[in-house]
């Protein structure tokens, strides 16, 4: 009894769902696990941009925002703009210019948005049709660019008659007539090819209505995937948004985002700019990655990742179990791994919520009908980072040859998991955000300053642990790691007396 038990528990973690997009939204909002304060500022009505790398719970938690939306009775349009178009359209086609991309990509977001305010319309009692009229005409007008050709024709007639009639009468009779007709032909023929022609003012106008007729309701725009836009295009996209939508009152919008793949503006020639700037035209940008980070203390990430597991099980757990399943989270973590064996699951996540799924899954797997040990875990971890992560950046011969080096520096040379980095590496070195964006580097710390040299910063940090056991596990590091980067996990991470930050930092240029 008690191993088909333990069964269940494990089969509960294996049936956790992956990406949220494919979960309906009450599980959605059931499940939520709010990390930190972020809860509260996701939801201020201020303009937002949610950074975070994929598997952060940037879907996850824009889903529950519009959970909460709605039941809070205001309204919420979510998009996800992955969506937008057609796949392989135009957006994508490089062979257009970045002008007519852009524009398809214009009116291909404000028809998306029609269509779900139509929808809403049609379902509730506010009277916004004519607003809607407004904006679908707006943002679907066209224009003819090419040659015009103008060709008048102009037809004319004039007949004259003159008559004398004499008769033996003594009268005489004397006529004449003149019939004059004229008629003109003008003809303006234009040949070349429609066009779409986005006009702000009109658009502007149209959304402001339709806020009007909302009355003290609430419209909230939530886009999604940001980053799956071309980056040349994100620029004009987010220029509709600032000149259209944020001025508008009554509407607020929130932007799902991966940082270092996103670009919402680019400089003009006269000192303007094209696009949204972060802190003033959107009041603030918000990192999950930070959030998740959990730097003051290890039980902040244990508490955080137990109660995400046990949310997602509670419900499937008294179905399969009964009345003896898990009450809380702490019964859960307790009932279903060692406690080593969690503690370094959580350690394995590095803060990514996906990562902390997936390894879950493999090591309960493992574990069959047993408690989940430290062995299956770190069997779990390797096995994750060489299905999913290595795989990502297979194709990049850079970030291969660069994660290739790091290990063997970090982790070889210096027996390590930490690293520091100056802050402009990034730009130098675009391999660093193709790593950080799959996952294989994972920022502890940002801005450190070193008091020796004030005027550089550096950024803190940590090769994934998968790319670390994976070499643990196959007996190429022999000894244990030191823990020389542990003050980053510090609650003021303030370097320990003699750190010396020239000795520690790494220059990628002068790696062999």
């Amino acid at each position: 009894m008690t191993t088909n038990r333990q069964r269940h528990l494990n089969q509960a973690l294996m049936r956790i769902p992956r990406r949220a997009e494919n979960t309906d939204r009450y599980t959605l909002a059931t499940t939520y696990v709010s990390a930190g304060s972020f809860s509260a500022m996701l939801h201020s009505t201020d303009h937002q941009v949610l950074y975070g790398r994929r598997g952060t719970g940037k879907t996850h938690a824009l889903l529950y925002l519009s959970d909460v939306i709605d039941r809070a009775g205001d309204l919420a349009i979510y998009l996800d703009l992955r969506t937008i178009g057609s796949a392989g359209g135009i957006h994508s086609d490089n062979s257009a210019s970045a002008a007519e991309r852009g524009t398809h990509l214009l009116v291909d977001t404000l028809e998306a948005i029609h269509e779900e305010l139509l929808t809403i319309a049609v379902d509730s009692e506010h009277d916004m049709l004519d607003s809607l009229d407004a904006l679908a005409e707006a943002a679907t007008a066209v224009e003819v660019v090419g040659e015009v050709e103008r060709e008048s024709k102009r037809t004319g007639s004039v007949e004259t008659r003159h008559g004398l009639d004499l008769t033996p009468t003594p009268s005489a009779k004397i006529t004449a007539e003149r019939r004059n007709s004229q008629s003109s032909e003008n003809r303006i023929r234009r040949t070349g090819v429609e066009r779409h022609h986005v006009v702000f003012g009109p658009l502007s106008r149209a959304l402001r209505g339709i806020t009007r007729s909302l009355r003290r309701r609430r419209l909230w725009l939530l886009l999604d995937e940001w980053s799956s836009v071309p980056l040349d295009l994100q620029p004009l996209l987010a220029d509709l948004l600032r000149r259209c939508v944020l001025p508008v009152p009554g509407i607020t919008v929130k932007i799902a985002a991966i940082e270092r793949r996103s670009r919402f503006s680019v400089p003009g020639p006269a000192g303007d700019y094209i696009g949204i700037e972060l802190g003033a035209d959107a009041a603030t940008a918000v990192s999950l990655d930070d959030f998740l980070v959990f730097n003051r203390a290890r039980t902040d990430a244990q508490e955080f990742f137990g109660q995400l597991f046990f949310n997602h099980s509670k419900d499937l757990l008294v179905r399969m179990v009964g009345p003896s399943a898990p009450k809380d989270a702490t019964a859960f973590v307790e009932q279903t791994f060692q406690r080593n064996a969690f503690a370094e699951l959580v350690r394995a996540a590095e803060g990514v919520p996906r990562d902390a799924i997936n390894i879950a899954a493999l090591a309960a797997q493992y574990a069959h009908s047993d408690v989940t040990d430290l062995e299956d875990v770190r069997r779990a971890a390797r096995d994750w980072y060489l299905r999913d992560k290595q795989t990502a950046i297979d194709a990049n011969e850079t970030a291969r040859a660069t994660l290739r080096k790091l290990v063997d520096e970090v982790v070889g040379k210096r027996r390590s998991r930490t690293f520091l980095l100056e802050h402009a590496a990034g730009s130098e070195h675009p391999a660093v955000d193709i790593l950080y964006d799959a996952r294989l580097l994972h920022v502890l710390r940002r801005g450190i300053v070193d008091k020796n040299h004030p005027g550089t910063l550096y950024d803190g940090f940590a090769i994934d642990y998968g790319c670390y056991v994976a070499l643990l596990l196959d007996g190429e590091l022999p000894s244990r790691l030191r823990h020389r980067g542990g003050w980053l996990n510090w609650s003021h991470s303030v370097p320990p007396d003699g750190f010396d930050f020239v000795a520690e930092a790494i220059d990628l240029s002068t790696l062999d």
